[in-house]
Order: structure tokens, then C-alpha cells, then sequence
């Protein structure tokens, strides 16, 4: 589809979370597909997880974005799909790919959303195809459990913080789930929540170095427990590391049934998405050094550090390899 001025920030570049948005919409769309493929109870695909994620170049005002997804690995209760994101110039013809993605989705019956579903198998043209598949399985599976462990944080106000701290930009938002925002199941979108997850890291990016910023990537997104329709959830953000040029930022999601659940808030996704600072020109400028005063957030500095200097020595091996 086309992409509209409400679609983009005050720079004219879309917004990454409208992007991830529709990656979610055409994962949910060939995963639900492939899912009732085969007689059987009807399913809807629900999201469990995205991979890192990277914003390859930005799309702005004007241009075309084409999405288009691809279902590579089935396990008996998930599918994997990979989405590819490419804008178009509608005047000069010119195409770019600007993300590539990868998300796990499970099937959930429509009779009992709590059920889940066993998916159709799919054939593989080469049996390295389905051993690879398979060990991105077992390694998603296995960080998704790790990040569920950890998620026990919470994001406490400040009292006139100081600039350039975690407290002066970290930042929260209150969403009031409806209809508008659910699946047929009557849970929230993965995309949905995703966007708005991207909007709070970008109001945190923004307050934190006062400039045009837009998504770099985001990390792997783990969505550990459904939301209700009718939920209230809160999307809160801080900044957790900065380097010369990127900003990290933990974005989490905690959901507080509201109509008829007695059931008490708990963490429902979590995430770290990576901004860039940009000058009018659209060139990178230099981001403002994270001021760390506890304990925990030099911890959570040191460990955002050994993900940046992980993801830039896997960077540069690809960049050998495709030279070689």
C-alpha cells in the first residue's frame, strides 16, 4: 500500500512501527492460510514471536511498501514465516528492500482459545532446509523462555531527573484494548501492540537526544501471554545503552484485565529496539551519552553493550562472507 503523511513521523520517514505493523498483518494472513489448509478444527494464527529485525533503509511519504511472506519451517505447533518489506518510488520505478523479517506463529482453535492446534506439515525442497528450520526453532524456543524469566522489571517515575539519565526520557503509554484492535479470537493483534511498542521507544529516543530519530532495529520480540479484549495496557519505555550513534531501548507491555477478570496485571511482551539520530539532512549524528546513577541501570548498560558489540561482530562476519 501507498504510505500516507499519518504514517510518518515530522520528517516524512514511516514510522517503524506502522512497517512492522504490516509485516505482522502478512505473517498472520499465510500462517492462518496454511493453518486451515487441511480439514480440521478452524484456527486463527496468533503471534509468539519476531526476530531481530532490521530497518534496512526508510521509507518515506508517497512510496509504495510491498509486502510479501513466505512460510519456510513448521513444527507440530508453530509456523515460521519470513517477510520481506520493499518500497517502491512510484514515480522514478526505483525499489529498495527495506526490512527483513522473521515470526513464529501458533494456531489457536476458535472454539477454545486456549487450545492450540497441531500445524500441516510442508514440504521441503532440500532436507538441510528442514534440519536448519529446526534448529531456529530450538534456539527461539529457548530464548523465549530465558526472556520470560527476566521479565520482572518495573518502570517507576522520577522526580526531576536530570537530562541524558534513564529517568528524564524514559516514558509510558495507557491503551484501552477494542474491538478495532483484535483478531477474531477477541485478542490483541501482534501488529497492534507492536506499534505502539515502536511509538513509546521513539518518544524515549526522542527525549533522550532531542532530533529526528528513526527505528534501526528491533530485537527479538517475544509475546508471552495473550491480551484480552478489553484490557487495559501499559507500554513502557527506558533507555537501557547508548553507543556513539545508536540508542537501545527496553520497550515492555503489561496487561491489567478490566471488564469481568479478576485476574491481576502481568507482563504480556517484551522487547529492545535499537534508534539512530539524524540530522534534517537525514545523516547520523552523534547521540548524547546514557548518565547511569543505580546499580541496576549500570547492569542493564553492560548487558546492552554485549548485545550492540554481539550484533556489530555479526554484522561484520556477514560482510566478510559476502565479500569472500
Amino acid at each position: 500500500r501507498i504510505m500516507r503523511p499519518d504514517d510518518a513521523n515530522v520528517a516524512g520517514n514511516v514510522h517503524g512501527g506502522t512497517i512492522l505493523k504490516m509485516i505482522e498483518e502478512a505473517g498472520a494472513i499465510i500462517s492462518t492460510r496454511h493453518c486451515n489448509s487441511q480439514a480440521g478444527e478452524p484456527c486463527v494464527a496468533a503471534l509468539a514471536r519476531v526476530e531481530r529485525t532490521d530497518f534496512l533503509s526508510p521509507v518515506c511519504i508517497g512510496e509504495v511498501a510491498n509486502v510479501s511472506a513466505e512460510i519456510t519451517y513448521t513444527s507440530r505447533h508453530s509456523v515460521e514465516v519470513q517477510v520481506n518489506v520493499m518500497s517502491e518510488n512510484i514515480l522514478t520505478g526505483a525499489k529498495k528492500v527495506t526490512n527483513k523479517a522473521t515470526l513464529w506463529y501458533v494456531p489457536l482453535s476458535l472454539k477454545n482459545v486456549n487450545k492450540v492446534l497441531e500445524v500441516p506439515p510442508i514440504q521441503y525442497a532440500r532436507k538441510e532446509q528442514e534440519d536448519e528450520g529446526r534448529k531456529r526453532y530450538e534456539e527461539q524456543k529457548l530464548d523465549r523462555l530465558e526472556t520470560k524469566q527476566r521479565n520482572g522489571d518495573v518502570i517507576f517515575p522520577v522526580i526531576n531527573p536530570e537530562p541524558h539519565t534513564v529517568g528524564y526520557s524514559q516514558s509510558s503509554l495507557i491503551h484501552l484494548v477494542g474491538p478495532s484492535d483484535c483478531t477474531l479470537l477477541g485478542f490483541v493483534h501482534g501488529g497492534v501492540t507492536m506499534k505502539l511498542m515502536d511509538e513509546v521507544a521513539g518518544i524515549v529516543a526522542a527525549r533522550h537526544c532531542k532530533t529526528n530519530i528513526v527505528t534501526a532495529s528491533v530485537d527479538a520480540i517475544n509475546f508471552h501471554e495473550k491480551i484480552k479484549k478489553g484490557s487495559v495496557i501499559t507500554i513502557s519505555g527506558r533507555m537501557t545503552f547508548t553507543s556513539n550513534k545508536s540508542m537501545e531501548i527496553e520497550v515492555f507491555v503489561d496487561a491489567d484485565p478490566f471488564v469481568d477478570e479478576p485476574r491481576e496485571r502481568y507482563r504480556a511482551v517484551s522487547a529492545f529496539f535499537t534508534y539512530v539520530s539524524l540530522s534534517r539532512e537525514g545523516k547520523p549524528l552523534p547521540v548524547p551519552q546514557l548518565l547511569t546513577e543505580t546499580e541496576d541501570e549500570k547492569r542493564r548498560f553492560e548487558e546492552g553493550k554485549g548485545r550492540y558489540l554481539q550484533t556489530k561482530a555479526k554484522r561484520q562476519a556477514q560482510v566478510q562472507q559476502a565479500a569472500r
